[in-house]
């Protein structure tokens, strides 16, 4: 295969520390080699098949020289439609003055974003006219912005992805090669699509440089004229006097890659400066590993790890053997660390008005690290992989900080139908969220859901699928196996993929049709495993076993003159793939778990003239989308031996009827169109729900880092649903030892004043929380204190008259007598009616009639307030709340000795603590920092709120209190820190904790 050399963009410089590998060519045919497989090719004992190292230099094609793949890779024009991610070229990127026309197959043009979103008079309005675009024309940004302005839109989009489309070495010279990274080639067709000038926008990609490999050789580079100071001398009397300033930096003397300061930069600038696909690097490491000399990077697969080991099998239903978390608390604060990373080099080029569209299940907890830092920010997820039913999620120890760092998302877009309801479900039943099968309803905002299944560049792989070479080779395919039928499979050597069933289901099918022994063969093509754990088990388990299937059915169903598998466990050229599915009558894909096969997609558009059937697992993404292809269910093998008979003997018209329909649907709903409709729903849920603001969750590292800056710091926790659960009796709600180690540890510091808000009575707070003395207690909502250090209460509604009370016992005694469980709180300021262990619907019921009545009478008599909480009703003086506290005890702590209050949490779970969350709000203004006031709302209602930070329930509010001072989840000092606190610790120092 001829290679062809890359021209530079007019304008930009070179960089001669950089230079493109010979292997990342800009033929189409290397870019669609780069889309089978792995350039890292194993090599092992040369006597099992399976662990010869891969190789493309054997022609699968029968019968055909070996010079026939050295043909020269056609020259595109330059007015080729739809480059792909390494056929564009570079001046055709330059973005035009007017917008172009879309030249997609199939598309008409439709309405622009203008008119669909332009005189909305709803939400959903604005939803349903933007559903209706399926294409058209690339609208002009100015005509994006003048249909949405309350949006504020810049015209730019961050796309983050875990790692760069290249692959990456390094010279101990300061040279770089480039590569092409394999396996998401429709994803970085996307990416050239959103910058190229068929897309109105202005694109870049945050990715991770991936793991960097190095090399002690120079590749081979032009000759340059060499700077006379840099020749070395004949002699040590003759050489160059070096210049102290000019000297480079020492290496460290540690493990690991040591990359220069000067040689990141040229890296950047060459990704930064690429006119295909603007690229910004983000270097993982630890904080000591990088300093204004330079990077150190070791054991870089340490940031894919836990993605890899613990959430991709969940996520294809393939549970873990237990482990006793030790590995996985470092694995989780790595993932932790990488999406930090990620979040902090994003917020770096972000610009208000911009949109960030995040990819896979690489950065989970990304969307929400961002909307803790810019509360505003238009934030997109798509998930190209299954996402599992809540009986499996349940299994994954980090599940509910997964689920949790998606909602931050506005828009979150699957594969297909079943993986949305998964996660909608997953957010209810783990989260308790309200959901439907349109979002998630978390905190005052609304998370949209919906189903984007991606596609494939269908005028690229056209293009590629009928040069003279493919046809060629076809035509000697053909002639190769004449007479006999051709069923192509090509997969991915991993557990996943089904390759094991397909040849148990072939074998099945020899044995129950014997009339197609000797005229059917099945040409397998596996390419290696990504994932490590894949790439291990395959080399044991799942490779030793396809060649076991193969040697099988060859023995019993072969002969000397024929085998009924070919199988080759290589990657393929391009012309030989594409030759491969052009000459099949059969497509078949058996995956067991798969987000989108794009083998199938491509399988459609080569069989554009032969109309051959494609057999689709019911479990790949792509199923729901190719409606018109031959289902099957992968583990039932005589199903799928039936549904191979069909195929070979359906009618000519029915082939006909199911291509037409297949190969409407792949070349119209292409990747173009993917992302198009993916950013055009965001747009429009982002018009709908603008004036909706989402709640973030706790951000433990900034916690952290104002908690350790801060020299005087003021806590103020609620009682009963925010330190302890809210259980049916009341009196049964007494604190954990937990609790008491953590209040124990906190109030130690002197620096420390903690307060108990509570609307409990003084004997309560007293007997369970009194014997420690750094408490300070305030009862009743505010009615009574008692100060740190001492033994007395201070009545502060001590001059209130409390003669409403026995109005308020009258109606709260009549409601009493028609609830059957519901009881009467009696305190010294308040009054508080019960319905906990009631029936629910009924208490529901009868507390509103009651909040009615008194509010009809009573409220209007007497300065009270009646208020409704979690299972109970409330009477209590209108002076008196929680609020009242929290500004008397900043006012006290601020002017009690300089300097003043620098750091405040306030955590509270029901409306009565939205007092003192306004109260913060308003002080925040002069007598406090905002920056230093954390106020937390606890809970999973969908409720409004003053806070500004929220967690799920009163175990959170633990865990953010231990991590500040540093104990474990039993509040000992002695215990380690728990996994979620670990990775918090981490994300703030720089490094795993040791």
């Amino acid at each position: 295969m001829a290679e062809q050399e890359q021209q530079s963009p007019k304008g930009i410089d070179h960089h001669p520390a950089i230079h493109e590998a010979s292997s990342a060519s800009l033929s189409p045919q290397a870019n669609l080699a780069g889309n089978l497989g792995d350039e890292n090719s194993r090599s092992s004992s040369p006597e099992l098949a399976h662990k010869r190292k891969s190789n493309i230099q054997i022609p699968v094609t029968p019968g055909i020289h070996q010079a026939t793949y050295q043909t020269p890779a056609p020259q595109r024009p330059d007015d080729a439609e739809n480059p792909g991610y390494f056929t564009q070229h570079p001046n055709r990127h330059d973005r035009p003055s007017e917008p172009s026309l879309s030249n997609q197959p199939g598309e008409n043009r439709k309405s622009s974003v203008l008119d669909l979103i332009k005189g909305a008079m709803s939400g959903e309005e604005v939803l349903r006219r933007m559903s209706q675009a399926a294409g058209g024309r690339s609208e002009s940004i100015s005509d994006i912005k003048s249909a949405a302005p309350d949006l504020a839109l810049t015209g730019n989009i961050i796309s983050a992805t875990f790692t760069t489309p290249h692959t990456i070495k390094y010279h101990k010279n300061g040279e770089w090669e480039l590569g092409t990274r394999h396996g998401l080639s429709a994803l970085f067709d996307s990416f050239v699509h959103l910058s190229s000038d068929e897309s109105p926008w202005n694109h870049s990609v945050v990715a991770w440089t991936g793991e960097i490999d190095y090399s002690l050789e120079t590749p081979a580079s032009p000759t340059v004229p060499q700077d006379p100071s840099t020749i070395s001398g004949l002699s040590h009397l003759s050489a160059p006097i070096p210049v102290e300033g000019d000297l480079p930096p020492t290496p460290p003397n540690t493990d690991g890659l040591w990359i220069p300061r000067d040689h990141q930069k040229n890296l950047e600038r060459r990704l930064a400066e690429d006119k295909r696909l603007k690229a910004v690097p983000v270097w993982l490491s630890d904080d000591n590993e990088v300093d204004n000399d330079g990077i150190i990077l070791h054991d870089q697969e340490r940031w894919r790890r836990y993605a890899e080991h613990s959430l991709y099998p969940l996520f294809h239903y393939k549970q873990q053997e237990p482990s006793d978390g030790r590995a996985e608390r470092i694995e989780w604060a790595n993932y932790y660390r990488a999406n930090l990373q990620f979040a902090n080099k994003i917020i770096e080029i972000y610009k208000p008005g911009d949109i960030v569209v995040i990819h896979d299940y690489y950065l989970l907890l990304l969307p929400s690290m961002l909307r803790q830092r810019v509360p505003n920010m238009y934030i997109s997820f798509f998930l190209h992989c299954p996402f599992p039913s809540s009986e499996f999620l349940r299994c994954l120890p980090r599940r509910k900080e997964v689920l949790e760092g998606l909602m931050g998302s506005n828009l979150i877009g699957f594969q297909s139908y079943s993986y949305s309801r998964h996660f909608t479900s997953c957010c209810t039943r783990i989260l308790e969220f309200p959901s439907d099968a349109t979002g998630v309803d978390a905190f005052g905002a609304r998370v949209e859901v919906g189903v984007y299944p991606i596609g494939i560049d269908a005028t690229r792989v056209e293009k590629l699928a009928w040069t003279k070479e493919v046809s060629e080779k076809c035509d000697a395919l053909r002639e190769m196996y004449k007479g006999k039928k051709i069923i192509v499979g090509r997969d991915r050597l991993d557990s996943v993929r089904g390759v094991t069933q397909k040849l148990m289901a072939f074998e099945r099918f020899l044995e129950i049709y014997p009339e197609w022994r000797e005229k059917v063969v099945l040409i397998q093509v596996t390419s290696p495993a990504n994932r490590k754990e894949d790439k291990e088990d395959s080399e044991n388990k799942i490779a030793s076993r396809v060649n076991e299937l193969v040697m099988k059915i060859n023995g019993t169903f072969g002969s000397l003159s024929f085998s009924p598998v070919q199988h080759y466990p290589q990657y393929l050229a391009p012309d030989e793939y594409f030759a491969l599915l052009r000459a099949a009558d059969i497509g078949l894909i058996t995956s067991v778990r798969d987000g989108m096969n794009t083998t199938s997609l491509e399988y459609v558009v080569c069989q554009r003239d032969t109309h051959g059937p494609v057999i689709l697992s019911e479990f790949s993404g792509t199923a729901g989308s190719l409606r018109d292809a031959i289902h099957i269910n992968p583990w039932d093998l005589t199903s799928v031996a039936q549904e191979i008979n069909n195929a070979l003997t359906m009618s000519p018209e029915m082939r006909q009827s199911m291509q037409s329909n297949l190969y409407s649907h792949v070349t119209t709903h292409t990747v173009q169109s993917w992302i198009t409709k993916f950013l055009r729903k965001l747009l429009g849920t982002l018009a709908s729900n603008r004036n909706e603001i989402a709640t973030p969750v706790l951000d433990g590292t900034i916690l952290l880092e104002r908690y350790r800056a801060a020299g005087k710091r003021l806590f103020m926790f609620d009682y009963d649903g925010t330190l302890t659960p809210i259980v049916r009796d009341p009196g049964a709600a007494i604190p954990s030892e937990r609790v008491i180690q953590t209040l124990r540890a906190i109030a130690s510091d002197h620096r420390n004043a903690v307060w108990i808000i509570s609307g409990r009575d003084q004997e309560f707070l007293q007997q369970h929380l009194g014997h420690i003395p750094e408490l300070g207690f305030s009862a009743e909502h505010g009615s009574f204190i008692r100060n740190p250090g001492e033994t007395t209460w201070e009545n502060l509604a001590e001059t209130l008259d409390m003669s409403w009370q026995a109005e308020v016992i009258e109606v709260f005694q009549k409601y009493t007598d028609r609830v059957l469980g519901s009881f009467i709180e009696r305190k010294r300021c308040a009054l508080t009616w019960h319905y906990r262990q009631a029936d629910p619907e009924l208490g529901a019921h009868e507390s509103k009639v009651a909040f009615d009545e008194l509010r009809a009478t009573v409220a209007k008599k007497w300065d009270v307030d009646v208020m409704t909480g979690k299972a109970n009703l409330e009477v209590r003086p209108t002076f008196i709340n929680k609020g009242e506290i929290a500004k008397r005890l900043v006012h006290h702590y601020n002017s009690n000795s300089a300097p003043g209050l620098e750091f405040v949490l306030c955590c509270g779970d029901d409306f009565t603590d939205e007092d003192m969350f306004r109260a913060l709000n308003g002080l925040s203004d002069g007598h406090l920092v905002g920056e230093h006031v954390f106020t937390v709302s606890v809970g999973a209602r969908n409720k409004k709120t003053l806070a500004k930070w929220h967690v799920l329930e009163p175990k959170d509010v633990l865990e953010s209190a231990a991590l500040l001072v540093g104990v474990g989840p039993s509040g000992e000092p002695t215990d380690k820190l728990s996994q979620v606190n670990l990775a918090a610790t981490a994300g703030l120092e720089g490094r795993v904790p040791t």
